[in-house]
């Protein structure tokens, strides 16, 4: 089975943000006044929307009192917060190496809003790596499809022929409602069972795993092919 289309979630897939997301939302719950958060209660929510993530965290939550938690979130995260945050070992190099590859196109779906993804891929010089992205707040959270509904129109690839590769059952749960392949990732944010009741084609224990399984599954360049 070969895809043309590749598309990736970020946190806990491509980049090892977690632990900054953790943090940044347990400071953003305290100056709001909520409480503590369990770090296991924050890392469910990890590719999510915000809105829709802080809704199933502080349940009854006042509208107020929300929008400040969200404000003090984006505050930490992007400005207050020291966790170090970086890609996965061995993400950037093959990342470049399925670029190499001239009839496949990458993508990005995720749970950060436009000016987040823009500003890591501003932060990282990533932004080149891929040929499209969804955010979030510019079309609907995981686990509804659209984002991915609307990455396969943009390319004009049928849901058979794209692949989706995360780390949560949000991930999994959007490309299964289009009938999209799909693939999970063990070294993310939820338990392989919860990926495995996602019925993907894989599931990947590392980032050398994940790449060798993508590898194997994109198309061959025709540059390539004349070589032989």
């Amino acid at each position: 089975m070969q895809f043309e289309l590749m598309i990736f979630d970020w946190d806990g897939t491509l980049m090892n943000s977690v632990p900054r997301i953790v943090s940044s939302m347990q400071a953003a719950a305290r100056d709001a006044e909520w409480g503590e958060l369990a770090p296991e209660a924050v890392e469910n929510i990890i590719g999510l929307g915000l809105p829709e993530a802080v809704a199933i965290l502080c349940p009854g939550i006042l509208p107020a009192q929300s929008a400040r938690l969200r404000e003090r979130y984006a505050h930490y995260f992007v400005h207050a917060d020291t966790t170090p945050m970086a890609f996965f070992g061995g993400v950037e190099a093959r990342l470049a190496r399925l670029r190499e590859r001239e009839s496949l196109k990458l993508a990005v779906a995720t749970g950060k809003t436009r000016r987040g993804l823009d500003r890591i891929f501003a932060d990282t010089q990533s932004g080149g790596w891929f040929n499209g992205s969804r955010t979030a707040d510019e079309t609907r959270s995981k686990p509804h499809p659209q984002m991915l509904s609307e990455l396969l129109a943009e390319f004009d690839v049928p849901a058979n022929r794209a692949v989706m590769i995360g780390d949560t059952e949000y991930d999994l749960d959007m490309a299964r409602a289009l009938g999209m392949p799909r693939v999970g990732v063990s070294y993310g944010v939820h338990d392989v069972q919860r990926l495995t009741d996602c019925e993907p084609l894989y599931i990947a224990d590392g980032v050398d795993g994940l790449f060798d399984w993508l590898d194997a599954a994109a198309p061959v360049s025709p540059s390539a092919v004349r070589t032989l």
